[in-house]
């Protein structure tokens, strides 16, 4: 009879707040971020084919489906949670509400981290672009077309471009 699998100790940084937990080596992200309470972070597929578990994992885009929990030691994670104390993850929230980019909200929270992992290497990204970008997200309930104006909107903002401008 096999040895039974005895949990293992981790820590993260999950949204600016440290936290120390237990998860056992099969364990994927996604489970343990839910159980700390981030419930933006979505399963939708659960074959990293669809992005709503998209989070930030040391500031790369990563679906958490697919990352063991054991992974993530020591890792500074962001979800969307922790994106009103991001000044790029803020702007493409208030961009998707204005632009209507956001419809059920099952994908949103990918999009959103998708972007905003775009914009933090390239602030004025074009349409082809933002689309290579948000490639791995399915949306079920949009043509993607306000999707990416709700990027492009909030990128012409981070730039300094107010409202009088496309």
């Amino acid at each position: 009879m096999p040895e039974p699998v005895a949990p293992v100790r981790l820590r993260m940084r999950v949204n600016g707040a440290d936290h120390r937990l237990e998860a056992f080596p099969g364990e994927r992200l996604l489970d343990v971020l839910r159980l700390l309470g981030m419930t933006g972070v979505k399963e939708g597929c659960g074959e990293g084919e669809c992005g709503a578990c998209g989070i930030l994992m040391d500031g790369r885009l990563v679906n958490s489906c697919l990352v063991p929990a054991i992974q993530a030691l020591g890792a500074e994670i962001v979800t969307i949670e922790g994106a009103a104390t991001d000044p790029v993850l803020r702007q493409l929230q208030e961009s998707f509400m204005e632009r209507a980019g956001a419809q059920c909200g099952i994908c949103t929270p990918g999009m959103v981290l998708a972007a905003g992992a775009l914009l933090k290497r390239r602030r004025d990204p074009n349409e082809a672009e933002i689309r290579r970008a948000l490639g791995g997200n399915l949306c079920r309930c949009t043509g993607y077309v306000k999707i990416i104006d709700s990027v492009l909107h909030a990128a012409r903002r981070l730039n300094g471009a107010g409202e009088g401008h496309p």
